[in-house]
């Protein structure tokens, strides 16, 4: 299923609205405090960067800010990983935050990838 701008952006604001659901029931603590504020900026941060890059100027700016998108939702994967690992949750907690940022990284690799070699071949005519 292939899915338009318009799509994406809804995903991933929601994604960024289910990682702030998930924050915010997280228990209290030290550990806890600095891991959801980096989940925090990397989740929200995935729906941010992808609508910049859909307004990019350039092809190349475009390829830029969805690089910084797959940075962030694989950075927020590393977050729950942590809380996972750590013992601070039970992974069922945060498996369908973690499969929908895989998918978004997937999404966006294969996006950013066809842009990249768009960009290339654009430069050698």
């Amino acid at each position: 299923m292939r899915m338009n701008q318009e799509e994406l952006k809804t995903r991933t604001k929601r994604f960024g609205l289910d990682a702030i659901r998930f924050i915010e029931s997280l228990p209290k603590g030290e550990t806890s405090y600095v891991i959801r504020r980096q989940l925090l900026r990397s989740a929200t941060s995935v729906g941010a960067n992808y609508r910049a890059a859909c307004r990019g100027r350039s092809k190349a700016e475009f390829v830029a800010k969805l690089g910084i998108a797959i940075e962030e939702a694989d950075e927020s994967v590393y977050w729950l990983e942590l809380l996972i690992e750590g013992g601070v949750i039970p992974a069922e907690k945060t498996k369908k935050l973690i499969d929908e940022a895989n998918q978004l990284v997937a999404i966006f690799t294969a996006s950013h990838k066809t842009a990249t070699s768009n960009l290339s071949k654009r430069q050698v005519n």
